[in-house]
């Protein structure tokens, strides 16, 4: 079998294309399909999720760790620094989010690295087999997610009889200004590292595209800790969703858009009733809250299948864009 073409990476001539030139991605691939690019590419696709999981729980803990060190330092050591952390990583103060969803966001630069130094292929794959991210169909994704996720939410919680309750918690404009900045970047680099780089890796070992999707579901899941079992399906049912939207729509923008909505307002709705580090604490809920979170991604899911019908989105690499996804437009 002859030899993968490869594809300049950045100037030519440059030293890291010499080095390590990367590998063109064959026409007609499924977003599943991407890192299938030669016979080894399943042995790769393996040593990427270990590498990925590996640098997950290594780096991430550690800019978080890093960030909440500075904070402790930077107002004047209150307490022990073990006290201070804790604090933190309970959301008791705004820095809680800042350090930890920094930490989260981490993982956009380290996919990056794993496209270029383990799959030698263009990280913008990472983002749609365009490649790149489809700015105009993620903002339409967004105005969707906002409008259909929030409608459930609310006719769901009068359905079971949860009125919203409006008892703002003391300093909620720090909070708000703190995930308005880093929460977008953790639910955006949640999507980029588990239905992003897990999807294609796991994807390389099968050709059969449920076995990415499901896989990459279970790892997302297990990842957010101690839950109990009606938290670990809905976050479960979520993972897999979201899958099916980027195999379906070629890319995360729908699946970016539902993620940040949903974190979003999720940290908006606790901060104006409950408090945010109550949400935090959330290990267990109740069936019928699980069945109320499924239906909202669910009902997102399908608009968002309907919506992209009309945007007809690129859905394989190589291919001709078509409606709102014009060449040269959206990057």
């Amino acid at each position: 079998m002859a030899a993968p073409k490869v594809a300049s990476s950045g100037r030519p001539g440059s030293r890291v294309d010499a080095a390590l030139p990367l590998v063109r991605v064959p026409d007609g691939a499924e977003f599943t399909g991407v890192l299938r690019t030669d016979p080894g590419a399943g042995a790769l696709g393996a040593m990427g999720v270990v590498l990925g999981v590996l640098a997950y729980v290594t780096f991430t803990p550690l800019l978080a760790l890093a960030l909440a060190q500075g904070y402790w330092l930077a107002t004047g050591r209150p307490g022990t620094f073990a006290d201070t952390y804790a604090s933190l990583l309970r959301y008791e103060q705004p820095f809680g989010m800042v350090a930890s969803q920094l930490g989260i966001a981490l993982l956009i630069p380290i996919v990056a690295v794993l496209m270029r130094a383990v799959h030698r292929v263009r990280p913008a794959y990472t983002y749609s087999v365009r490649p790149g991210l489809r700015w105009r169909p993620f903002l339409v994704f967004l105005g969707v997610a906002l409008v259909t996720m929030n409608a459930v939410l609310w006719a769901s919680n009068a359905a079971l009889g949860k009125p919203f309750e409006y008892h703002p918690q003391p300093g909620f404009g720090g909070y708000l200004v703190a995930m308005l900045l880093t929460t977008p970047l953790q639910a955006a680099a949640e999507e980029v590292f588990f239905r992003g780089y897990l999807l294609q890796a796991l994807g390389s070992l099968s050709a059969q595209k449920w076995v990415g999707i499901l896989a990459s579901a279970l790892v997302f899941a297990l990842f957010h800790g101690t839950q109990n079992g009606w938290l670990f399906a809905s976050r479960f049912a979520f993972g897999v969703l979201a899958a099916v939207l980027v195999v379906y729509v070629g890319g995360l923008e729908a699946g970016i858009a539902a993620h940040v909505v949903n974190n979003v307002f999720a940290f908006v709705y606790a901060g104006l009733s409950t408090g945010i580090a109550s949400l935090k604490a959330i290990k267990e809920v109740t069936p019928l809250d699980a069945v109320a979170d499924v239906a909202m991604y669910a009902v997102f899911t399908v608009v968002a299948l309907l919506v992209a019908r009309r945007l007809r989105p690129q859905t394989r690499t190589g291919e001709a864009s078509a409606g709102l996804e014009r060449p040269g437009r959206v990057r």
